[in-house]
């Protein structure tokens, strides 16, 4: 079965979601898939693993990050302002109010004690992290997760471009895909200056003490292979497994719209399907 769902923020923010399940979600574990920068619920091979992770048995939640600049067109960027304003902030809060939400029975159904994982790609994955790292210190709230193809650091950009970014105040992206130029207003950047120590991706990955799976293609040339390695070092590795692929780019060769899978995408299936069924389902 597959439903959307809208969800309101404490901060009045609108995210929109979509469901996956094959029966009686009240008794099963949950998944929730982040995506990355420029990513959104229903790019690529998003749909169609939730429904397989669905197939599996989990309760699967798919779903777009307020500010990410997807809107009710739900293929194309047409929230361009709130795209401008996002923050990584934000969207931490945004993925601990959605679990809260599930936990607490805004899906129709009590969720309180069934466990919970998260899949992370790119971006989404530090977003993961943050939000991990930092729920150790209050009630942990996630079981399992999994990061694909996920950055170890947010400083991405070079001198020369946070110069430009302070003195205009925006700083501008490309589309590959559409080729529309987004504009990344200073909200972003201060906010990640006002956090470093937060936001720094390596001590996040060092306190936590669920199982993770890292998994990263060895081509990828949006997020080096390097971080993968950087990740993997911080972490505990009694609790840590990283997955190389071989012969894969930062999305695993899926591209969008979905031209269907291929052999680097079905290892990151299978590896992350045994993953979760192994730490996520009671025995």
């Amino acid at each position: 079965m597959k439903k959307d769902f809208k969800f309101t923020t404490l901060s009045n923010n609108l995210i929109r979601g979509t469901i996956f399940y094959n029966s009686n979600p009240e008794n099963l574990p949950a998944i929730f898939i982040i995506h990355g920068f420029k990513g959104f619920k229903d790019w690529g091979y998003v749909p169609f693993f939730a429904q397989e992770l669905a197939d599996n048995g989990f309760f699967v939640v798919t779903f777009n990050f307020s500010h990410n600049g997807i809107g009710e067109d739900p293929f194309n960027f047409t929230e361009l302002e709130k795209f401008a304003n996002n923050t990584i902030s934000l969207e931490v809060s945004e993925l601990k109010e959605l679990v809260d939400f599930y936990k607490n029975g805004g899906f129709g159904f009590d969720g309180k004690n069934n466990f919970v994982g998260l899949i992370g790609h790119s971006r989404g994955g530090a977003i993961a992290l943050i939000y991990v790292s930092e729920s150790i210190q209050e009630n942990q709230s996630v079981n399992a997760l999994a990061l694909w193809g996920t950055i170890a650091t947010f400083e991405r950009y070079t001198k020369h471009q946070v110069k430009l970014w302070k003195e205009q105040g925006y700083l501008e992206v490309t589309n590959s895909r559409t080729n529309q130029v987004l504009r990344l207003n200073r909200t972003l950047l201060d906010d990640y200056e006002a956090n470093k120590d937060r936001f720094n991706l390596l001590k996040c990955i060092s306190k936590i003490t669920i199982p993770t799976l890292i998994v990263h293609g060895d081509q990828d040339l949006t997020v080096p292979l390097t971080e993968a390695y950087q990740l993997y070092n911080a972490s505990n590795k009694n609790n840590t497994e990283l997955i190389v692929i071989p012969s894969a780019g930062h999305t695993f060769n899926i591209v969008h719209p979905y031209e269907g899978s291929n052999p680097q995408f079905e290892q990151v299936k299978a590896k992350t399907i045994d993953f979760f069924l192994k730490h996520l389902i009671k025995n």
